[in-house]
């Protein structure tokens, strides 16, 4: 059994930070779980394009609001507190922020930690990752 807590996991190995974002990695790839989990905190006022060519994501919001656009067809969906959001096609996508957002996320397949973001928003395959 693998337990966690969040609150004791900032400003670890497996807290990973930008100017706007926050993802504690609550499992990774060498937890051997088939997927890997993250809370993230995003900061209000920021946008993000992504685009996770090599992983499937999800996301649950726990808090915040702001709104996703699908990039490929320019829809646009409300993102707030129960709302999930599922990148079943590897969709790039812009994420606006208009309050401070806490997220759930899973990523298949896991990542390992090491993952940065490339220039075009996604993360190296698993394959290619250092």
């Amino acid at each position: 059994m693998i337990v966690r807590d969040e609150n004791k996991m900032h400003g670890t190995e497996r807290s990973v930070s930008a100017e706007q974002w926050t993802s504690v990695r609550m499992l990774l790839a060498d937890d051997a779980m088939g997927f890997s989990f993250h809370i993230t905190h995003i900061k209000a006022g920021s946008v993000h394009t992504f685009h996770y060519k090599n992983h499937f994501e999800s996301v649950y919001c726990i808090k915040g609001k702001g709104r996703i656009e699908d990039i490929a067809t320019g829809e646009v969906h409300e993102i707030e507190p129960g709302v999930m959001y599922a990148l079943d096609k590897h969709d790039k996508h812009t994420l606006t922020c208009d309050e401070d957002f806490v997220f759930a996320c899973c990523f298949n397949p896991p990542v390992t930690g090491n993952e940065v973001h490339r220039e075009d928003g996604s993360y190296a395959a698993p394959d290619e990752a250092a």
